[in-house]
């Protein structure tokens, strides 16, 4: 997704966002902070990882309240440990308060994906193997999380539906074969003049074989293959077509994986079931 669109997608986000959580008003600040009142918070660090989403933050309180004055001390992709200080924000009272939990639920979520991000990257480095995200995104999040794996130091699949055709199992079963999947989809680019890569899951050696004599295609994702069968399958690709390892992939296992050869390390667990990180954002009182 170019960055303008990326803008837009989060601005998009964030508006959604601030509808559900505000609705008709944030009582709870209306009924007890004067109108008028200023403050000033900081933004703390409570646990260990890498921080992402300082970026959003600041688009976040820009749009609750463009008067709001902040002050970044660690940007996104730092390393962060308990009782550091991020940012400070000042101004409006009530505005901050409004902000502060859709402040805190982004950059708690994207600093939790970038740091385990980055640990499983630790864990493949030197192997020439790059780490993969996947659409196993939270609805409404994907731009957010996917930003988070970049900061991380990964690298972003296809964003949606839309930019890639991916033919899995599904796709290929439903056209008959693995050779009917790959000819249709050339023929549909071909049909709507589009340009877009075509990646293509291959479930065992046999059905290389299948993908390998028909070609036109630029990745093949090899999914829940064996170490053994791995390290055939690039053997017999032998760098025509860009390789992705998929499907069961563990912290202990991933290193395994990427001294097989391939490309690419595709691991959901990136997006769909990490720890948040720690956060907190708190007052200024003297």
């Amino acid at each position: 997704m170019p960055v303008p669109e990326i803008n837009t997608a989060i601005e998009e986000l964030i508006e959604r966002a601030l509808r559900e959580d505000i609705g008709d008003g944030d009582h709870s600040s209306l009924s007890c902070i004067p109108e008028n009142a200023t403050s000033k918070a900081q933004l703390i660090v409570k646990d260990y990882g890498v921080l992402a989403g300082v970026d959003v933050a600041l688009q976040i309180f820009k749009k609750v309240d463009s008067s709001l004055q902040t002050d970044v001390l660690l940007q996104d992709g730092a390393s962060i440990e308990p009782g550091q200080i991020v940012l400070y924000v000042e101004g409006s009272a009530q505005s901050i308060l409004s902000a502060e939990r859709l402040v805190l639920n982004c950059m708690q979520r994207m600093s939790g994906i970038a740091t385990y991000t980055a640990f499983l990257c630790a864990l493949i480095k030197g192997t020439g193997a790059k780490l993969l995200d996947t659409r196993k995104t939270s609805p409404g999040l994907r731009v957010l999380e996917k930003m988070a794996v970049r900061i991380g130091g990964g690298e972003n699949h296809r964003m949606g539906l839309y930019d890639m055709i991916m033919l899995k199992d599904n796709h290929i079963d439903f056209a008959g074969s693995v050779e009917n999947a790959i000819e249709r989809a050339n023929q549909y680019l071909q049909n709507t003049g589009r340009s877009l890569p075509i990646e293509v899951e291959v479930r065992s050696l046999n059905e290389l074989s299948a993908v390998l004599a028909v070609g036109n295609v630029q990745r093949i994702m090899l999914d829940n293959f064996s170490f053994d069968d791995l390290r055939e399958a690039v053997r017999r690709i032998n760098g025509r077509f860009e390789t992705e390892a998929s499907g069961g992939i563990t912290e202990e296992t991933i290193r395994q994986y990427a001294e097989c050869g391939v490309n690419y390390i595709s691991v959901g667990a990136l997006t769909h079931s990490v720890k948040s990180l720690d956060l907190s954002l708190k007052a200024i009182t003297s």
